[in-house]
C-alpha cells in the first residue's frame, strides 16, 4: 500500500508519515516548506519505503506509480502563519484540495481531508458535533484559514457524490506535542518557549476562554482509524476534556518552574470564545477515544521544548 501525504513535512503531517510507515505502508511526503521542516522528517530519510518531495501542491500534482490513498494535510494552521500567508493558504486550501482531489481520482486512491474545528468558528453552540453548521465571519482575517476549510470539505463531499471518490474528512481540533516549531504561534509552543526562556507568559484576552488540547499520538491515531473505516461525512478528532487558556497558561508555568507573570493582550479578532469536540461520533463509528492525558501529554512535549531550547540557545 502506497500512500501520499501533502504537507507531510510539518507537525502532524510528519507524525502521519511515521505512524503509516510503522503500519506497513510506503509513504510519498510532499511538501513546500513555508511552514513544515525538512527535519521534521530527517529521521525517516533512511526509511526506504519513504520518499520526500518538495511541492507546492497548489500546483498540478503528478506522481508516478500507483497509489492507494492520498491524505491532504497541506496548509498553514497556526494564526501567525496564515495571517502572514493569506493568499497561500486560500490557495492551498482551495486549489491544493482540487489538485490532491484529482490525483485520487486519477489513481482511484481513498482521499482524506484534514479539516479544522477552525470550522465551527466563534460556537454558539458547546461542545460542537459535526451537525453544528458554525458561526463563521467570513471576511474577517481568520476568513482566509476558516474558509478555505469549509470549501476543502465541500469539494471533497462534492468529488465524493459526483465522482464516486472514497472520501474521509476529519475535524481536528488543538493539538500538540513533539514537532511544534518554538515560534509557532499557538498557546501551548508560546507559553512553554516563554516560560523556559524566563519571559512573561502571554495570554490573549481574559484568559477564560476555552480550548481542548489533544495529544498527537492519539490525534493520529484516530485520524487512521478513520481513513480505514468507511465513513465519509466529517468527524471530530480531538479531546474533550475542556480547560481556559488561563488555567493552561498556569499548568505550563507550574510544569517548567518559571517564576514568570503571565500578562494579557487585546484579544485577536473572531478569537473562539469555546472550543471543545462533540466526539461521539469517533466513539461509536471509530471506537476511539483519546488516551493520553494532559499531564502526560504535556511533559512530553516539556521535553522535547527543553531539548530544542537547549540547541538553540547552544
Amino acid at each position: 500500500m502506497r500512500a501520499v501525504i501533502t504537507g507531510g513535512a510539518g507537525f502532524l503531517g510528519s507524525h502521519l508519515c511515521g505512524y503509516m510507515l510503522d503500519k506497513g505502508w510506503d509513504v510519498l511526503c510532499l511538501d513546500n516548506l513555508v511552514t513544515g521542516s525538512d527535519a521534521n522528517v530527517a529521521h525517516l530519510q533512511s526509511n526506504p519505503k519513504f520518499a520526500f518531495q518538495r511541492k507546492d501542491v497548489s500546483e498540478h500534482i503528478e506522481v508516478a506509480g500507483s497509489v492507494d490513498a492520498v491524505l491532504h494535510f497541506a496548509s498553514p494552521a497556526s494564526p501567525p502563519d496564515y495571517l502572514k500567508l493569506p493568499i497561500e493558504t486560500l490557495k492551498v486550501g482551495s486549489l491544493g484540495t482540487h489538485n490532491s482531489l484529482g490525483l485520487a481520482k486519477a489513481k482511484r486512491a481513498k482521499f482524506l481531508m484534514a479539516s479544522t474545528s477552525e470550522c465551527y468558528g466563534d460556537p454558539d453552540v458547546s461542545p460542537q458535533p459535526e451537525t453544528y453548521w458554525g458561526h463563521v465571519n467570513p471576511v474577517g482575517p481568520r476568513s482566509v484559514y476558516d474558509e478555505s476549510k469549509r470549501f476543502a470539505e465541500a469539494i471533497t463531499m462534492a468529488y465524493h457524490r459526483h465522482h464516486g471518490l472514497d472520501t474521509r474528512i476529519v475535524r481536528i481540533f488543538n493539538t500538540y506535542g513533539p514537532r511544534m516549531r518554538l515560534n509557532d504561534g499557538r498557546a501551548l509552543p508560546n507559553f512553554l518557549y516563554q516560560a523556559l526562556a524566563g519571559e512573561p507568559i502571554t495570554v490573549y484576552g481574559d484568559g477564560k476562554q476555552t480550548r481542548s488540547f489533544c495529544y498527537v499520538s492519539d490525534l493520529i491515531e484516530g485520524i487512521y482509524r478513520l481513513l480505514e473505516s468507511g465513513e465519509h461525512e466529517p468527524v471530530n478528532i480531538g479531546n474533550p476534556h475542556e480547560i481556559t487558556i488561563l488555567e493552561f497558561a498556569e499548568r505550563v508555568r507550574d510544569l517548567v518552574g518559571a517564576k514568570v507573570p503571565i500578562v494579557f493582550r487585546p484579544l485577536p479578532q473572531d478569537d473562539p470564545k469555546q472550543r471543545c469536540p462533540d466526539i461521539a461520533k469517533a466513539r461509536r463509528i471509530l471506537r476511539w477515544e483519546p488516551k493520553v492525558n494532559l499531564e502526560e501529554g504535556l511533559q512530553r512535549t516539556y521535553d522535547f521544548f527543553r531539548q530544542q531550547v537547549a540547541t538553540t540557545k547552544a
